[in-house]
């Protein structure tokens, strides 16, 4: 089988930036696109993939097929504007310039699509989640992925390609957002503090690190016969508290936590994680490949 031609967009982004890396390693040819040329340039694997600048909701149909032409698969990352969940712009703007883009590469003959979704399409269902579950949105981020994919769904009784719907749960690594929790937490201890203001930290989410999540998509990439909803997660429930304990030991700090100064959040349950029993099923079916 020739190596597989991925396009990724939002490849300079958290999540792209590490799957572009993986699929390179498992020998992938790779077209990335990211609006910021800068910030991609000074990306380690700039020179080994085949970049395009641009902003895909402005581009035009004959743009799309050009980015098209060629690609085997496609891995939608971007989506602009995060991490404000609670903002109207996600199904104002996001929703349907994403289904437009989208559509026009599958008319453009692009047979197999990948989309990142998102654990929040679960809403405030609490304990294990697999795919099985009814997609509750409860923030207007959860409520435009969730109709996204049910848009394409539509589309594919007219116009047939593989989905690929990869729900991404909470991830950790380098490129994560400056304001989250590890984020803080080690510019906290480079700072010398002795003391880290959070939650109680009693809430139990599901974690992994980005480079993980790289390589489950990567994976399913590779199993081109895959359609349908796969949670990208670990599968095991973690205490924020024990997280962040976990770093402060991996450091060799010594920084006080002060717990319970921001309150739990009201817009997620206390306690939820992924159900990855399909997720390693499907990644069973194929061989490890041989890295590069």
């Amino acid at each position: 089988m020739t190596a597989q031609h991925v396009l990724v967009t939002g490849a300079s982004g958290f999540v792209g930036r590490h799957l572009v890396a993986e699929l390179l390693a498992r020998g992938c040819r790779v077209r990335a696109v990211a609006r910021d040329a800068q910030r991609a340039q000074a990306m380690p694997w700039f020179d080994q993939v085949q970049f395009v600048s641009a902003d895909l909701h402005q581009s035009t149909a004959e743009q799309i097929a050009e980015l098209a032409e060629g690609i085997d698969a496609v891995a939608h990352l971007a989506w602009p504007g995060l991490p404000n969940y609670q903002a109207l712009f996600h199904l104002e703007q996001n929703l349907m310039a994403d289904y437009r883009f989208i559509k026009q590469l599958v008319l453009a003959g692009v047979p197999q699509v990948l989309v990142t979704g998102t654990c929040f399409e679960y809403g405030m269902q609490s304990g294990p989640l697999s795919e099985a579950c009814p997609a509750r949105p409860d923030n207007p981020y959860g409520l435009a992925k969730h109709s996204l994919h049910q848009f394409l769904q539509a589309m594919q009784r007219h116009h047939p390609f593989t989905l690929q719907w990869a729900r991404l749960f909470y991830l950790h690594g380098e490129g994560q957002n400056p304001n989250s929790l590890l984020a803080a937490l080690d510019r906290a201890i480079d700072s010398g503090a002795t003391s880290f203001d959070m939650s109680g930290g009693e809430q139990l989410r599901d974690f992994q690190p980005i480079t993980q999540a790289a390589r489950q998509l990567a994976g399913l990439l590779q199993c081109r016969e895959f359609s349908g909803v796969v949670n990208c997660a670990s599968g095991q429930p973690v205490a924020v508290r024990s997280l962040v304990e976990q770093r402060l030991r991996e450091r060799g700090a010594k920084v006080q936590l002060n717990l319970g100064h921001y309150p739990y959040p009201a817009h997620e349950p206390m306690a939820f994680w992924a159900v990855t029993d399909r997720l390693q099923h499907v990644l069973q079916s194929i061989s490890e490949p041989v890295r590069r």
